[in-house]
């Protein structure tokens, strides 16, 4: 009888155990949809609290930032509504508080901006080397807009440290596009490339109501290649042994910072005749790492 229940005792415990260690774990999918093990969940933002971004996690930029883009970026564009993150593109004149007529850079000698809108990072607060990132979002394909989920490298200056777009959409030969890139530095031009460019209509054949939807796109990131898909879909393989920079540093071999923004105009397109405000939505950002 003492015997009996031990045994019973024992199998309990030992179900427990294996609950337990399952839930501890997160399981996710490859493109085929078969389980990828070893992986668990390192960060995340579900963004649950309504009101601003959480600053313990996320930084934002201010200004006129890069690329001759028209937006004003700044925190006021950016909250966190019914579960989402909403960055919103607005038309509206904002003075340039850091204008200068004598300066030789547009992004001083611009005296007002004509639209605006929120760029969020988590520089200095979470970067990560290697793993597997998925954003689930909705992003604006209006004329004009510039959406983007992407990661910088922590060390050197663009684009030194290295640039992975996860997720960019902009006009290409004036056709919209989805691009998955890296970029490092080039001895010769500005930056190398490993692009991928797929027109929208791809995804638009396969679906008419692509726009309205909610996407998910992933980065599987290892020390030798990193993979970019969208809806499981692979978009690019960027071999990591053919990034180096010409001083032999290789960006993709450093922790990164995750980017999220909405640009408006330069690649974009021209946004004069489409109407505003515009949204772009992110459901959630999260980070999985393998369990060492």
């Amino acid at each position: 009888m003492c015997r009996a229940l031990k045994r019973k005792n024992s199998w309990i415990v030992l179900l427990l155990t294996v609950y337990v260690m399952a839930c501890s774990r997160t399981y996710i999918s490859d493109s085929k949809g078969n389980v990828l093990d070893g992986y668990t969940l390192v960060w995340n933002d579900e963004f649950e609290q309504e009101g601003k971004p959480d600053s313990s996690l996320w930084s934002y930029e201010h200004g006129l930032v890069r690329n001759n883009e028209l937006q004003w970026y700044q925190p006021e564009n950016v909250n966190i509504r019914d579960g989402l993150l909403v960055i919103e593109g607005k038309r509206e004149k904002k003075e340039n508080e850091f204008y200068d007529s004598s300066s030789s850079d547009w992004r001083k000698n611009t005296p007002y901006a004509h639209y605006t809108s929120a760029s969020i990072n988590t520089r200095n607060k979470k970067a990560f080397r290697y793993g597997i990132v998925e954003v689930r979002a909705r992003i604006d394909t209006t004329m004009g807009m510039w959406p983007a989920i992407w990661t910088l490298g922590e060390a050197k200056g663009w684009p030194a440290n290295g640039e992975i777009d996860i997720m960019e959409f902009y006009r290409v030969q004036n056709q919209p596009t989805i691009l998955a890139n890296a970029a490092w530095a080039h001895p010769q031009q500005r930056a190398a490339w490993d692009e991928q460019k797929v027109p929208l209509s791809h995804f638009l054949e396969k679906d008419a109501r692509w726009p309205e939807k909610f996407h998910v796109w992933k980065m599987d990131w290892t020390e030798n290649y990193i993979r970019l898909y969208l809806d499981d879909e692979l978009l690019n393989e960027v071999d990591l042994s053919q990034t180096q920079n010409p001083d032999g540093f290789n960006p993709f071999h450093q922790p990164h910072y995750i980017l999220l923004n909405l640009a408006i105009g330069s690649n974009g397109g021209d946004p004069a005749a489409s109407d505003f405000p515009r949204e772009y939505e992110v459901d959630y950002v999260r980070v999985y790492q393998k369990i060492k």
